[in-house]
C-alpha cells in the first residue's frame, strides 16, 4: 500500500527535472531515439504524479536517474558536469541543472546543442568549456543573461552578450576550443 501511495503522490519540480536528466542520459546512451526522447521529455515536464514519471522510464535500466533505482529520481542530485558526444550528436535542452562549471566535448559526428533557455543555472556565474573537434557545439542562450566568449573557433552568432543588461544579470562564460569545427552562441527567446 505504501508503494501505491507513493506512486499516486504529486510529482515535484525536482523529480520532474531528475526524470528529464535520466531521459537525457538514456538518449545519450542510444536507448531512446529522437522522437521517443522528445515525447518522453514532454511527458516528464507535464507529469502530475510520481507514477507518471515511473511509467515514462519503465523500460529503462533501474540505475538511470529517471528510474531512481526502480521507482523515482533521487532528490538532491548534483547536476552533471560533462557531456560527451563521440561520433554522434547530443542535445541538452528543457529543464536541466547547469553546474557552475560545465564541460561539453564533441568529437566528429553531428555536434552538440546546449540549450540554456529553460535550464536552471545553479550559480550567478557559469563557465562552459566547449571543445569541438571536426564538428559544432551550439549554445542557445535566453535573453536576460550576459554571455562572455573567448577561445579559438568561437562565434557570436547574434549579439549573445546582451547589451543593456543590469549588472546583476546572470553571467555565462563560454570558453571554446574548436579544431576544424565551431563553437557558436546564439541568443534566442524561449520557444524560438
Amino acid at each position: 500500500m505504501a508503494d501505491e501511495a507513493q506512486v499516486d503522490a504529486r510529482a515535484s519540480d525536482r523529480e520532474r527535472d531528475d526524470a528529464v536528466t535520466g531521459l537525457q542520459i538514456a538518449f545519450a546512451e542510444g536507448r531512446l531515439d529522437d522522437a521517443e526522447f522528445d515525447t518522453r521529455v514532454r511527458g516528464a515536464l507535464a507529469a502530475k504524479t510520481r507514477g507518471d514519471l515511473v511509467r515514462l522510464a519503465a523500460d529503462l535500466p533501474a540505475d538511470l536517474p529517471a528510474n531512481g533505482g526502480g521507482l523515482l529520481p533521487a532528490v538532491g542530485r548534483r547536476p552533471g558536469k560533462l557531456s560527451l558526444a563521440y561520433k554522434n550528436s547530443l542535445r541538452r535542452s528543457g529543464r536541466w541543472r547547469v553546474p557552475a562549471t560545465f564541460t561539453a566535448v564533441s568529437y566528429k559526428g553531428g555536434g552538440t546543442v546546449l540549450d540554456l533557455r529553460a535550464a536552471e543555472l545553479t550559480s550567478a556565474v557559469t563557465t562552459i568549456r566547449a571543445i569541438a573537434y571536426k564538428c559544432r557545439i551550439q549554445v542557445l542562450a535566453p535573453p536576460g543573461i550576459r554571455v562572455e566568449l573567448s577561445g579559438i573557433g568561437v562565434s557570436d552568432a547574434e549579439d549573445a552578450a546582451g547589451p543593456g543588461l543590469p549588472a546583476a544579470a546572470p553571467v555565462v562564460h563560454i570558453r571554446g576550443l574548436a579544431y576544424k569545427g565551431l563553437v557558436e552562441v546564439r541568443s534566442m527567446p524561449s520557444g524560438g
